[in-house]
């Protein structure tokens, strides 16, 4: 086996087994994803990054609405990056946007986003924003993967986040009080002004048709 991996002949060889020859030698064994062409960590800032001009072309065209992209923070040793903060004067209503093309952790993202919720009002005081609110809304690219990892965990989530794509229209409109909320939302969609809230699709317990 070894004089198979010296001679570059892996294409039989089980990772595992070519991890621990590695291992013996003291060397380190990396594997790297590419999808078409490219690698998978560029395709997912590309695929952040749609996302992130599709949710500034919707706050754009919504009456009332401010917001910062990439707005990092430190505060008492608690560091981290909210996707999109955004501010209504008029109900003084912050809104903590997360983007997510990849579901990793579902007990990570909870944490995040209280974590994101809590420091909030502390974060928006750099703008001038002096909100009397904060809430949190999830928007996780349309995928079978993501699909199947929100299934999983549906009632957790809802119990989190009970707001779904239904609601989140009329609220950005008028954001009377705080929510959570969590949608789903297709990766290749364009917001157009003409259609100001983006369509967005409810996470479904396990077992649900999809709509």
């Amino acid at each position: 086996m070894v004089a198979r991996v010296e001679r570059g002949a892996l294409g039989s060889i089980p990772l595992a087994k070519i991890r621990r020859i590695a291992e013996t030698l003291g060397a380190r064994f990396d594997t790297l994803v590419r999808w078409h062409g490219a690698d998978l960590g560029r395709l997912l800032d590309a695929r952040h990054a749609a996302m992130h001009e599709t949710m500034a072309v919707l706050l754009g065209s919504l009456d009332g609405w401010q917001f910062e992209p990439e707005v990092s923070f430190s505060i008492y040793g608690e560091r981290g990056i909210i996707d999109v903060l955004a501010w209504h004067p008029g109900r003084r209503m912050l809104l903590v946007i997360e983007l997510k093309t990849e579901i990793v952790e579902v007990s990570g993202l909870l944490g995040s986003m209280d974590r994101r919720r809590r420091l909030a009002p502390q974060i928006a005081a750099r703008f001038g924003w002096a909100a009397v609110a904060v809430s949190t809304w999830v928007v996780v690219a349309d995928s079978r993967t993501n699909r199947r990892a929100l299934a999983a965990h549906a009632n957790v989530l809802r119990a989190k986040m009970p707001i779904d794509g239904r609601g989140i229209a009329g609220w950005l409109r008028d954001p009377a009080k705080r929510f959570d909320a969590l949608s789903f939302l297709p990766h290749r969609h364009a917001v157009t002004v003409r259609r100001p809230v983006a369509p967005v699709r409810r996470v479904q317990a396990p077992g649900a048709s999809r709509d």
